[in-house]
């Protein structure tokens, strides 16, 4: 198994974007190991960064993009796939305007890039998502299958098929993906647009900078005024597309992958599957190791007591960035008395807490030194998804968002059997503790 790598120095793309036909300019910088790929827009009032990741991806018709706040990064697909299919772990892409440059609609100027800027090996192992259990999503008659397959490979089959009625024949294709058979094979193959479509970004005021020789545009009788690169040019660039969003799960994604006409979404929706499956696995192993705070641990840390100490123990806590918690709800909790007699349900306000309470636990690792104590401020975008019973475990997450001197942001997220009961991004105040 190799290390993370990085790129070795800076490197740039320039272009216009393919949707908007903005001049947009990016910079691949190299990054510390275990970062990931990040996006920072420039061209706003203050940087804001954006990690590569399907938790931050927003609501686009036939393109990914990536959110953060009114902040957004377009058409990064391609992008992705290059990073992916290079086996880069880890770079800060620096961006002056909103999409991506769009090139000829390939990946190709982002591996031409980022093969000059030549890659480096990082002191960290490198740790790919392996695919352990086969996972199937649908939306209508397209699909995609993830199932196990060599821990150290990726291979994908898509099969692209519009029927009978389609201005395409039916295409299928299978590639291992390493560096070579994704710069040979799939990073050339361009995005392409049915005729009645082009016709309908052009009246939205998409893409009107582009004529027919600068994207692949399939009439009925196939490329118009232009040529296709391979055969089944199609088929192979929806692979790409495919590639690069797997991506947005953080890290490589290794095991066998079938697709059947999917498209953004279906990825992404895939991404997601495979994540909560990872974070499955990793929650059992917690849980059958020793935690990383107990109850008397835990009592040290923050001021409450039974009956209103809400946390039973913490699985873990990755430095000040992420800390898992579990509160087992049991009947002879208190509140169970009189919410409600007959039909018992943990309220709403109590669960808050719980997440306050881990918010508070992982804030504490910042904080641990400076003789200050996170108070809650304030609670945002709360959202109760289920009802809470006794004999539930609750599994707890809190993920540092932001720490200033005065204050702390964290979100937090409350499930039950995986299932989401409770959200809630909590801010906190910084204030002096008080002396024992």
């Amino acid at each position: 198994m190799r290390s993370q790598q990085t790129i070795q120095r800076p490197t740039e793309v320039r272009g216009l974007g393919l949707f908007t036909g903005e001049e947009v300019s990016i910079r691949f910088k190299p990054a510390s190991a275990g970062s990931g790929v990040q996006f920072v827009r420039v061209d706003t009032p203050a940087p804001v960064r954006i990690p590569a990741q399907v938790q931050h991806v927003g609501k686009r018709a036939r393109r990914t993009s990536l959110q953060n706040g009114t902040a957004a990064v377009e058409t990064i697909e391609h992008c992705m796939a290059a990073l992916h299919g290079l086996g880069v772990d880890n770079v800060e892409i620096e961006i002056h305007g909103g999409e991506l440059p769009g090139g000829d609609g390939s990946s190709l100027p982002f591996v031409h890039a980022l093969r000059d800027a030549g890659l480096v090996s990082q002191d960290r192992a490198f740790e790919p998502l392996i695919i352990q259990d086969t996972i199937r999503v649908q939306d209508g008659d397209a699909e995609l299958i993830a199932s196990p397959g060599s821990p150290d490979e990726l291979n994908i089959i898509y099969d692209l098929d519009y029927g009978p009625d389609g201005l395409l024949p039916r295409q299928i294709y299978a590639v291992r993906v390493t560096d070579t058979s994704f710069c040979d094979e799939i990073a050339p193959a361009r995005t392409f647009l049915f005729e009645q479509e082009a016709e309908q970004f052009r009246a939205l005021g998409l893409g009107k900078h582009l004529t027919y020789k600068d994207v692949l545009v399939i009439g009925p009788n196939g490329a118009i005024e232009n040529e296709f690169r391979f055969a089944n040019e199609c088929v192979r660039h929806k692979i790409l597309d495919l590639i690069g969003d797997l991506y947005l799960a953080g890290r490589a994604v290794r095991g066998k992958i079938y697709a059947y006409r999917s498209g953004h979404a279906l990825n992404h929706e895939l991404v997601r599957r495979l994540l909560e499956e990872l974070e499955s696995r990793e929650l059992s192993a917690r849980l059958s190791g020793p935690p990383a705070l107990d109850i008397r641990r835990l009592q040290q840390i923050l001021p409450h007591r039974p009956p209103f100490l809400m946390i039973d123990r913490v699985l873990s806590i990755e430095g000040d960035q992420r800390a898992i918690g579990i509160k087992n709800v049991s009947i002879n909790e208190s509140f169970f008395q009189g919410h409600y007699p007959g039909q018992p349900i943990m309220p709403g306000v109590l669960i808050i807490e719980a997440m306050a309470q881990l918010g508070g636990i992982l804030l504490a690792q910042k904080l641990e030194h400076t003789g200050k104590v996170a108070v809650l401020l304030s609670m945002d975008h709360v959202k109760f998804r289920r009802p809470v019973v006794p004999g539930d475990q609750l599994v707890l997450e809190a993920r540092t968002l932001r720490v200033k001197s005065r204050t702390g942001h964290v979100a937090c997220s409350a499930r039950v059997n995986q299932e989401l009961a409770a959200e809630a991004e909590i801010k906190f105040m910084m204030v002096d503790a008080e002396p024992l």
